[in-house]
Parts: C-alpha cells; sequence; structure tokens
C-alpha cells in the first residue's frame, strides 16, 4: 500500500479542494436556479443533484472527522513522519478519483440516504457545499497535527468498517472530484459553462 508524507499529502488534498471551490464559484455560481436543476437525459442528475449528493456525503463525513481529529488532539496522538494507507481505504479512494484522461473507474447507483431529490433550492445547495469545504479545509489543516492513520472513521454505508483519516480525506475530496467533474459535463452540455475545456 502506498506511503505519504503527512504534510505532503494534506497540501496535495488542499490544493485539490481549492481547486473544487474555485470550480463551482467560477463555473456555476452566476447560473439560475433553472438552469442549475437542468437533467441532460431521464435519470441523470443536473448540477444541483451533483452538489447536494456530495453534500449529503460531507454531513456524515465532516463531523465523523472531526470528532477522531479532536480525539488525536485531546489525548494526544499525535502526527508522525509517514502515513500509510490501507488496502481497503487506497481502493476507495482511487476507485472514486477520475483517471488523468477524465474517466471514472468504479461506477456504481448512489444508495437511497445519499440520493439526491430532483428539484431543489439549487443556490442554497451551493452555499452548503462552500460552507462544508471551508469546514473541510479546515480539518485539513487541524489533521497535520494527529495521527491520520492511528485514527479512525466509520464509513457511511457500513459503520462496522472503519477508514483511517488520511483515507477518509483521500476518499472524500477523490469522491467531490468525480462529481464536480460530472457537474461540469452536464454544463458543457447544455453550452452553460463559459469554458468547454473541463479539468480538475
Amino acid at each position: 500500500m502506498p506511503t505519504f508524507t503527512p504534510s505532503a499529502l494534506l497540501d496535495q488534498l488542499t490544493a485539490e479542494t481549492h481547486a473544487l471551490i474555485q470550480i463551482v464559484e467560477n463555473e456555476f455560481s452566476t447560473l439560475p436556479n433553472d438552469a442549475l436543476n437542468w437533467p441532460p437525459a431521464p435519470e441523470r442528475w443536473s448540477i444541483a443533484q451533483c452538489l447536494e449528493h456530495l453534500n449529503s456525503y460531507g454531513q456524515y463525513y465532516l463531523p465523523k472527522l472531526k470528532r477522531a481529529i479532536e480525539r488525536g488532539e485531546q489525548e494526544p496522538i499525535p502526527a508522525t513522519e509517514r502515513f500509510r494507507s490501507g488496502w481497503l481505504g487506497n481502493y476507495f479512494a482511487n476507485s472514486m478519483r477520475p483517471k488523468a484522461d477524465g474517466s471514472i473507474g468504479l461506477k456504481a447507483k448512489a444508495v437511497k440516504e445519499h440520493t439526491p431529490a430532483a428539484e431543489l433550492d439549487a443556490k442554497a445547495v451551493m452555499a452548503v457545499f462552500q460552507g462544508q469545504q471551508r469546514e473541510l479545509l479546515s480539518l485539513l489543516e487541524r489533521a497535520r497535527r494527529v495521527d491520520m492513520q492511528k485514527l479512525r472513521v466509520p464509513i457511511s454505508i457500513a459503520r462496522f468498517i472503519r477508514l483511517s483519516v488520511g483515507d477518509t480525506l483521500r476518499f472524500l475530496i477523490a469522491h467531490e472530484q468525480r462529481h464536480i467533474l460530472q457537474a461540469q459535463r452536464v454544463a458543457a452540455a447544455s453550452n452553460l459553462c463559459s469554458d468547454s475545456s473541463i479539468k480538475l
């Protein structure tokens, strides 16, 4: 399994989170509600639904990450020089992250609790997303002071399975990249996005 220098990994994840914030701000924030709620085809998600799906994950994982990091701060469980990914956490992170050519590896239907409604208050959805990203940036900074391998978080679909804080952060941000790319493709399909190039 891959081994990381924690500071370098957190620098990368922080930069990726900033990039996602900028995509949402630059490409989606000025679009009207009806455009944000436009689905490219039946059974396919709109931009707002992609973001709401991410919000549902943030609603679950951010408090769990905060609790784990707080434990590491309070006990304390200090940071180490190396972070080694677990086999399952590495699999989840890599399967979610879009490939260099923009293709997606593992495809799966969203579970019911993370499936967004068809019609949404898109601006409110976007505000929640941006707020969650600010909280995520704060947690990434706090994670520098704790042992991201020892501290663990239960996953949403099977809470008896626990991933390390480091792998949970890797998975969560890769999952965001996946669905922001999906939202960009929706925008490109309807010529909503001023820049048709899709980059993450």
